[in-house]
């Protein structure tokens, strides 16, 4: 477990630990014809791209900071979050395209000793601004916005056990949703708030989940030899993607590895190769990159320069 905690929930190379020897390469992927197509290409480390919703620019974020990159190419341009200078790869726009959800370490925290448990959920404009924080306890992680706006969805860690949560975007009460031993993690809402998709260890292999927003009705998706990751539904309810370890990773997600995007059709569940096999793993794909149009995937791959 403190393995996975390492990879995965650390704000990985994202501010702590910036890499100097990687390549990062944003990339969107058509999902009708598989064309790949690069965006942006820099020798800085940067993660987790969100598709703004009028479809203008991404959302990155690179050595605890986050940038935006235009849709068409162009450089980084930093975007200002105020103290919020210690932020992870798991942030995230609103449907309606108005507000940002960070997930930046509560410098203020004296209940963790660990630096990146000290992680807690905050919005802010989407224009950049001061966070406002949403979770009080932590270690907390962002994943999803409910599609009203309404209501955050993300990772937490209370008594020694990694679940998942709901609360409300003004903040109060948390909603814990699984109970079960094992990691769950990546929660995303469906296009219409019926579901929330995830994905869990509770069955020996990290695979992909879906409940209804209130919990009930958890249903495994996948059972394959992959470990699968991250499952984010397209806007208009036909796709879910998410990305796939050739290697059994355990409860594990690395970066520097051999992956590949994969998805599914929720009509019928078959799941078909989005994506050719490439180097990435923790940063490609951690949080909701559909194009507005459900017609493309954005992603980050890597290569290591030395």
């Amino acid at each position: 477990m403190r393995k996975l905690l390492f990879f995965l929930l650390i704000p990985s190379f994202s501010f702590s630990q910036p890499m100097n020897n990687v390549e990062s390469s944003l990339k969107t992927v058509d999902v009708y014809s598989r064309e790949i197509n690069t965006i942006y290409t820099s020798g800085i480390h940067f993660e987790a791209p969100n598709w703004h919703p009028n479809e203008n620019y991404f959302l990155v974020n690179s050595n605890g900071r986050l940038y935006t990159i235009p849709s068409s190419g162009g450089e980084m341009k930093l975007l200002n979050t105020a103290f919020a200078d210690e932020c992870n790869n798991d942030h995230g726009i609103s449907a309606d395209g108005k507000w940002i959800a960070i997930s930046h370490n509560n410098k203020f925290d004296n209940t963790q000793k660990v630096q990146w448990k000290k992680s807690a959920v905050y919005v802010l404009p989407i224009s950049g601004g001061e966070p406002r924080m949403v979770t009080p306890n932590s270690p907390s992680f962002w994943h999803g916005w409910s599609p009203d706006g309404k209501t955050l969805a993300y990772c937490a860690e209370r008594n020694g056990n990694f679940d998942i949560y709901t609360i409300s975007v003004n903040g109060g009460k948390e909603t814990q949703l699984t109970f079960t031993d094992g990691l769950d993690d990546g929660p995303d809402f469906s296009h219409n708030g019926k579901y929330i998709y995830f994905n869990s260890f509770r069955s020996g292999s990290m695979q992909i989940w879906r409940m209804k927003t209130d919990g009930s009705n958890q249903e495994q998706l996948t059972n394959d030899s992959f470990s699968n990751w991250f499952a984010h539904p397209s806007p208009d309810g036909k796709w879910i993607v998410f990305i796939s370890y050739l290697d059994d990773q355990g409860d594990a997600h690395p970066f520097g590895k051999n992956v590949k995007l994969r998805l599914m059709s929720l009509s019928d569940q078959s799941i078909s190769d989005l994506t050719p096999v490439f180097f990435g793993g923790q940063g490609t794909l951690n949080v909701p990159s559909w194009s507005a149009d459900s017609r493309k995937v954005a992603f980050v791959n890597y290569r290591l320069t030395e």
